[in-house]
């Protein structure tokens, strides 16, 4: 059947996270093996959507995108699959004008859904989805080398069940799942010899890993830290009660690891916090940074995720998490202003922050933010680090000047030099 897919142009566009990323990447090496052709622009005979629904204006990009393909490809065959994708209405979907409808854990079937409509020369609509909810079943893409960005995104774990009240992610992605270490480490394994230096391990949740799966992360960590080959190994971001001290000391004890941590902060308010139902306090997650720097030193980078404008959130509440800010010294702070989701408690929570305020309050946080990451990174000025070189852009004159080399510090600081 995947016979269909030979030759054909396929556009895949990935919106939003590393599992995403992940998923984009897995579902490219599938087309490639199945000879079809990978497009770099929407002008193609199918295009895939690996969706996202984090804010409305994800929701926005995703609808654009589907625009997008439909102006430059009208005979093209449209997939839609992802977060977006779980809980879109086939109606809205079809008017739209998608014709594949795929929600997650489900993705692995694309190749062989698309072929189908080859076969068939149809574009009639089609869906297929579960209740995720109730699914424990492993979505099993596998990416055998990656075909899209220079870093290997291996996603080992899915789902969450911790409901934040503003967040939609549990409702898309469903019951946390996590993937079998020995399938982990054939497909990093498998990467590794294709060449690829540096593999971020993903989830969804990853905290959870350890919670529902055969073992540990810090356990999974140290058996990915034995493939031969494997020079870098990070996270790409773990929730605060995701990390102990055995995980802590692993990382320390794991050369390969990088001096990197994303824990999502997203309020420095006790109050906001419990909104929320983040399930930690300002001093809980002090006390989890002290440890972090206690194992790792005190150069690691740890960079955050702030959700401003939580309903309730007043101007009290907001000082406290700037403050809050510097007090944990991050470096990188990611800044995102709330967005209502429909389905989730934070819809209906009363005291919205105004429009206008939520955007000041956003400058605000992210002038703070600049000021931190400018701060981190002076650390660094005068000392010689390894980077692992990432592009090349070619000079403009014939003498070899001007030729910019990129790539990523072991701290995940962007390095640039001529």
């Amino acid at each position: 059947m995947l016979h269909h897919l030979a030759g054909k142009r396929i556009w895949i566009c990935t919106l939003g996270c590393r599992s995403n990323q992940y998923e984009g990447e897995a579902l490219a090496n599938a087309f490639t093996e199945a000879e079809a052709i990978l497009s770099d622009t929407p002008d193609c005979d199918a295009a895939v959507l690996v969706s996202c629904t984090v804010t409305a204006v994800a929701d926005k990009k995703c609808r654009q995108m589907i625009g997008r393909v439909r102006r430059t490809s009208p005979g093209a065959i449209i997939a839609a699959c992802g977060c977006w994708a779980q809980n879109l209405p086939e109606e809205e979907a079809q008017a739209l004008g998608i014709h594949l409808l795929v929600g997650n854990r489900k993705k692995k079937q694309i190749p062989l859904l698309l072929a189908k409509l080859f076969e068939d020369d149809s574009r009639r609509f089609s869906v297929c989805r579960e209740d995720v909810l109730r699914s424990t079943e492993w979505d099993s893409l596998f990416l055998a080398k990656p075909l899209l960005h220079t870093r290997a995104f291996v996603k080992v774990q899915d789902g969450c069940n911790h409901f934040c009240t503003y967040c939609a992610v549990p409702y898309a992605r469903g019951f946390p799942v996590s993937r079998s270490p020995n399938d982990v480490l054939k497909e990093i394994r498998s990467i590794v010899s294709s060449g690829c230096r540096e593999v971020v391990l993903t989830g969804v949740h990853l905290g959870l890993y350890g919670e529902y799966g055969e073992i540990s992360l810090a356990e999974l960590v140290r058996k990915v830290s034995l493939v031969e080959g494997l020079h870098r190994l990070r996270f790409g971001s773990i929730e605060p009660l995701g990390i102990d001290d055995d995980l802590l000391e692993t990382l320390a004890e794991t050369q390969v690891f990088q001096l990197h941590l994303h824990i999502p902060l997203q309020s420095g308010s006790d109050r906001v916090l419990a909104l929320m139902n983040r399930g930690y306090s300002t001093a809980e997650y002090r006390d989890i940074l002290q440890r972090v720097r206690a194992f790792l030193g005190d150069d690691v980078h740890v960079s955050t995720d702030l959700l401003v404008g939580f309903p309730g959130e007043g101007e009290r509440a907001f000082t406290e998490t700037l403050a809050f800010l510097e007090e944990c010294r991050f470096g990188k702070v990611h800044v995102f202003p709330f967005s209502p989701r429909e389905g989730t408690k934070a819809f209906s929570l009363p005291g919205r922050v105004p429009p206008q305020e939520l955007s000041s309050r956003s400058k605000r946080a992210l002038e703070t933010g600049e000021k931190l990451l400018l701060e981190y990174s002076a650390r660094w000025i005068g000392r010689t680090v390894p980077v692992l070189l990432e592009s090349v852009s070619s000079p403009e004159s014939d003498d070899g000047a001007g030729w910019v080399f990129s790539g990523l510090s072991p701290s995940f600081l962007r390095v640039t030099g001529r």
